[in-house]
C-alpha cells in the first residue's frame, strides 16, 4: 500500500502499532517431530493485544506462501489489522524451538530474504499517520538486529517526535547474530528511543550487565537511557516495574502455575502491561507521554495484569494468548502479591 492509496476502514480505533518479526515456530515435540506454530515475539504481542480488546495495527508484510497465510489468518481471527494486506513473494521466517526439562525455550532462526523484513521506516510512518487515536508503538526482539537498524530506528525516532509512547522489548536472541558487539549496540540504540523498556533478567546478562542482582542491572540500564519506565521479567519469580527516579515495585503469583512451556510468555506479559496501561486515566489524559505519572495503585493494576497474562500463557503449549475475560477472571480468583521495593 503506498501513500496515494486510500486506507481501508478499520474495525476499531487503532491504539497500538507493532513492528517486528512474524514467523513460524517449529517446536520440537517429545517424539522429535517439529510442530509448526504461528509465532515471533512481535506477532505474538500483536495477537495478545487484540485478544484483550485493543485495536492493534501490525506494520510488517507477510508472505504469500502457506505459512504466510497461516500468519495472516492469525491476525484476522483476533481482530488485529494488517497495515500491508497484500502478501509479498518472499518466504516466511522460520524458528526451530527446543524446550528443556522446565519448558524453557531456545531458538535457531532462518531469516534471510524473508517477508517480514521487507519494511522501511517511511512506509511504517505513513501507515501510522492516519490513526489519530494511535497512542503506543512497540517493537523489539529480532527487529533490533544491527542489519535492520536503518529500518526501525528512524521510525522509532519519528514516533517519539510526534508524541507517541514508544515501547521496546529487548528480548535478545544471541543465536541469530555473529557479531555480538554490533547487536548489543543496535539493541541499546533502540532502547534509547523508548519511553518504556521491557527486559528479562537473561536479557540484562546478554547486554553485558555484570551485577549479580537483576534489579541493580535494570537500574543501570534505565539510567543509561532516556526511558521513564522499565519492566523487568524474572521468570517464576514474577516481574518488576521501575521508574527512573529510583522507585520499583514487584509482583509475583500466589496461585499455582503449571508450566507447559514458556513460549510467548514475555510477549503476553508485555501485551497485558500495555492493555492495563491504556486503561489507566493518567495515561489517557497525559499531555506528554514522556511525563507519564502512575500512582502506586496504577502500577499495581498494570503489573498484576501483565503477570496474570503471562501466567495464563505458560500453562498452554506454544504461545496461546489469553482473552481479557480470562485475565480478569484469574485476577478475580487470585491476585499476584504486590509490593514496593
Amino acid at each position: 500500500m503506498n501513500a496515494a492509496q486510500p486506507h481501508p476502514p478499520y474495525p476499531t480505533a487503532i491504539k497500538v502499532a507493532t513492528a517486528g518479526e512474524a514467523l513460524i515456530d517449529l517446536i520440537e515435540d517429545a517424539d522429535g517431530r517439529l510442530r509448526p506454530c504461528a509465532g515471533g515475539a512481535v506477532y505474538n504481542a500483536t495477537r495478545a493485544l487484540a485478544l484483550q480488546g485493543v485495536g492493534t495495527l501490525y506494520l510488517n508484510p507477510l508472505s504469500n506462501d502457506r505459512f504466510g497465510r497461516l500468519l495472516a489468518n492469525g491476525i484476522h481471527q483476533v481482530g488485529a489489522v494488517l497495515a500491508q494486506p497484500d502478501p509479498v513473494a518472499s518466504p516466511t521466517s522460520l524458528a526451530v524451538v527446543g524446550l528443556d526439562g522446565d519448558g524453557k525455550a531456545s531458538y535457531s532462526f532462518y531469516r534471510e530474504g524473508v517477508a517480514d523484513r521487507q519494511v522501511n521506516a517511511r512506509q511504517m510512518e505513513q501507515d501510522c499517520e492516519p490513526h489519530s487515536e494511535l497512542r503506543i508503538v512497540a517493537t523489539g526482539c529480532l527487529a533490533l538486529v544491527a542489519d535492520d537498524q536503518p529500518k526501525y530506528l528512524p521510525w522509532l525516532r519519528s514516533q517519539r517526535q510526534v508524541g507517541r509512547f514508544v515501547v521496546v522489548d529487548a528480548n535478545l536472541r544471541p543465536a541469530i547474530v555473529a557479531d555480538m558487539a554490533a547487536y548489543r549496540a543496535s539493541v541499546r540504540a533502540a532502547l534509547g528511543q523508548a519511553h518504556l523498556i521491557k527486559v528479562s533478567d537473561d536479557d540484562l546478562i546478554t547486554l553485558g550487565m555484570t551485577d549479580l542482582q537483576p534489579l541493580a542491572n535494570a537500574r543501570t540500564l534505565l539510567a543509561e537511557t532516556q526511558a521513564t519506565w522499565l519492566a523487568l521479567t524474572l521468570g517464576a519469580r514474577g516481574a518488576m516495574l521501575l521508574h527512573r527516579d529510583g522507585r520499583a515495585w514487584h509482583a509475583t503469583e500466589t496461585a499455582p502455575v503449571q508450566v507447559a512451556d514458556t513460549v510467548g510468555a514475555g510477549d503476553c506479559f508485555l501485551a497485558g502491561l500495555l492493555v492495563a496501561l491504556l486503561s489507566r486515566p493518567s495515561f489517557q489524559t497525559a499531555n506528554r507521554v514522556d511525563e507519564l505519572a502512575l500512582s502506586e495503585q496504577d502500577v499495581e493494576q498494570v503489573l498484576c495484569h501483565a503477570v496474570a497474562s503471562a501466567s495464563l500463557c505458560v500453562q498452554q503449549t506454544g504461545c496461546v494468548p489469553p482473552s481479557l475475560a480470562a485475565v480478569n477472571a484469574r485476577l478475580a480468583a487470585s491476585r499476584p502479591a504486590f509490593q514496593a521495593v
